[in-house]
């Protein structure tokens, strides 16, 4: 669809006299008179203005390189080498799963205590003036996320967490859940669905781990109700650096240790368990897709509208929220609701099980409700949970192109998804370095107010499609912690807002840009710097599994630095484990860089302990 008939399909007055005026043609010398001059002129104008918002830079052809070739055919590895293992590998872990569930809650606690004992032996074993910074044992290339984990390539004194991947109780009178950090979103919704329980928060993928989800970031299309996956967590139960093991709940003496835990990476000490909030469930989400037409702020309000209806009536906000944008035009928003296995069977409901092999992929599937119009259907609960492992959202198009074609979904269908681990590890310096310059996988946290702005930023500056949006309570807490809402937020009474939390929407870019999709030019890094320094002005935030261009100075102003440095002196962190930025920073970390910098936070310590006090 062109630039005009994006503009036409508006609705409100302004937009409608921009629709009129697209029907005039460009004058012939024959039929010009002075009122089709002035018409006419008069169109241009108003065309050239408010195309110029999103209008994209435009760009020069881009040479190609031999990395280009290697990333072009890469689906040959992918198909014979990563998709074979990948399924070998799944086929395991499930059996180790498996063999977990065999073992009663009182073996799995007494195998648990007997690994914490190991890790704290292990830290014990240290020599703070010898060895390296802390940091597990597991590979660069097993994170799921896609920055470049090579602080691992600095010196580091290695403590091995690999046994902790155990659901160690599932207590349905206090509706907690406790498990180890490895224990995986797969795993979880294996055990608790069937009982018509779940965590209140379940991430898409089954690979991402309540590990990383916690120290990390993790969201999903309920956390509008319940907010960021850290905001179920009921307690943590932490190895500190000097190998002390505490429980850290919102209410004891290591509340501020417990409100520090999210978006630390685990630079606090060793999370070894967790106690995650449980909610009753149903068999089936109803699922309601519903196509939006018109311009990305259209879209924003359709978005908003979705989840948090404009008369207020708490009816109506859905269980689950989730839309994707497939065009600066053109969206589908997805709401659904628990449902009985009675109520999904009755006469007339269309059941829809996306789990099977040779379904289309979740994300096409949506999209037909472009042409379909609105439609309702009932999928499995867990089915839905996990809707988008499959294809990885839509990044499996880009790694197996035909993967998503009916042939290859009957035949192969039961191989998918690679192991993005696997992806990482048989890739290379070279397509890694590619996909950093010539590929998106990023996340805007920012207000629901903006989310249309948002939307005309990455068009403008990334031209990403499909993009993802997930609402989310970020909750005003009784501490700053590392992410907080807008100052002030309760006062405005924005739409979806309340009195305890300001909501956010995960506008997530996952995708080749429209420049290196058509041969242009592209630069990665800076078209990262510049989402950042967006996010900065809007407080807006970028969730540290990405690749990230911030400096120390931009990543404190995108971060609250206050607590987090706090935690790290109170409980012995500085100089054991290494800081959050430079966990995150984007390159190779030298052994002295790290010193340098865990020295500086050594010195600023010991100033602030040898400060008189009043």
């Amino acid at each position: 669809m062109n630039r005009e008939k994006n503009f036409a399909l508006n609705v409100n007055e302004n937009e409608l006299f921009v629709h009129s005026l697209t029907r005039f043609k460009t004058p012939t010398q024959s039929t010009l008179t002075c009122s089709h001059f002035v018409a006419y002129s008069l169109f241009s104008c108003l065309r050239s203005k408010v195309m110029s918002d999103l209008e994209a830079p435009l760009r020069p052809k881009r040479k190609k390189v031999w990395v280009d070739y290697l990333v072009q055919f890469r689906w040959i590895l992918v198909i014979f080498v990563v998709l074979p293992i990948s399924f070998t590998i799944y086929f395991l872990i499930y059996l180790g799963d498996v063999r977990s569930e065999w073992k009663s809650y009182k073996t799995r606690q007494k195998e648990h205590d007997e690994n914490v004992k190991k890790v704290i032996k292990r830290l014990k074993q240290r020599n703070p003036s010898k060895d390296g910074l802390v940091c597990t044992a597991r590979k660069p290339w097993i994170a799921v996320g896609m920055r470049n984990v090579d602080y691992k390539r600095a010196r580091h004194f290695e403590v091995d967490l690999s046994a902790f991947r155990n659901i160690l109780e599932i207590d349905k009178e206090r509706m907690i859940a406790r498990v180890e950090p490895l224990v995986n979103m797969g795993q979880i919704s294996r055990a608790t669905v069937p009982m018509n329980l779940s965590l209140a928060v379940v991430a898409e993928l089954d690979d991402l781990t309540v590990g990383g989800l916690i120290n990390g970031y993790g969201i999903e299309g309920s956390s509008h109700l319940y907010g960021l996956f850290s905001d179920t967590v009921v307690a943590y139960e932490i190895v500190l650096a000097d190998g002390r093991l505490v429980r850290a709940t919102k209410n004891n003496e290591y509340s501020d240790l417990f409100y520090a835990i999210p978006w630390s990476q685990g630079t606090l000490g060793l999370l070894v368990a967790a106690e995650i909030r449980l909610i009753p469930v149903k068999e089936y989400m109803k699922l309601t897709y519903k196509p939006v037409v018109g311009n990305l702020q259209d879209i924003a309000q359709a978005y908003a509208d979705s989840l948090a209806p404009r008369d207020g009536d708490q009816e109506k906000v859905p269980d689950f929220v989730e839309t994707m944008v497939y065009s600066p035009t053109q969206a589908v928003c997805m709401t659904g609701k628990y449902a009985s296995k009675e109520e999904a069977k009755k006469k007339g409901n269309k059941i829809n099980s996306v789990g099977w092999w040779f379904k289309p992929w979740f994300y096409q599937h949506a999209e037909t409700a472009l042409k379909k119009g609105t439609f309702v259907e009932y999928i499995p609960t867990r089915e839905y949970y996990h809707r988008h492992t499959r294809c990885l959202y839509w990044e499996g198009k880009l790694i197996l192109p035909f993967a998503d074609q009916f042939w290859f979904r009957f035949l192969f269908g039961w191989l998918m998804p690679p192991k993005v681990s696997l992806l990482k590890a048989t890739q290379g310096e070279a397509i890694r370095n590619y996909y950093h310059d010539m590929h998106v996988i990023q996340d805007m946290l920012v207000p629901l107010y903006k989310v249309g702005n948002a939307l005309e930023w990455v068009h403008r500056e990334m031209e990403v499609y499909p993009i993802w949006l997930c609402p989310h309570k970020l909750y005003k807490l009784p501490v700053k912690t590392m992410v907080y809402p807008e100052p002030g937020f309760e006062l405005h009474r924005r739409q979806g807002d309340t009195q305890t939390a300001q909501m956010y929407t995960d506008v997530g870019v996952y995708y080749a840009p429209g420049p290196v999709l058509r041969g242009e030019v592209f630069d990665g890094a800076e078209a990262v710097r510049k989402m950042e320094a967006w996010l900065i002005e809007n407080h807006g935030f970028q969730p540290q599994y990405a690749v990230s261009e911030l400096n120390e100075k931009n990543f404190w102003r995108m971060f609250d630095a206050g607590l987090y440095e706090h935690c790290r002196r109170k409980y012995g962190a500085v100089g054991t484990f290494m800081s959050v930025y430079y966990k995150s920073k984007k390159g190779r970390k030298t052994e002295k860089e790290v010193q340098e910098a865990e020295q500086a936070h050594l010195e600023n310590a010991y100033a602030e302990v040898d400060q008189p006090t009043d």
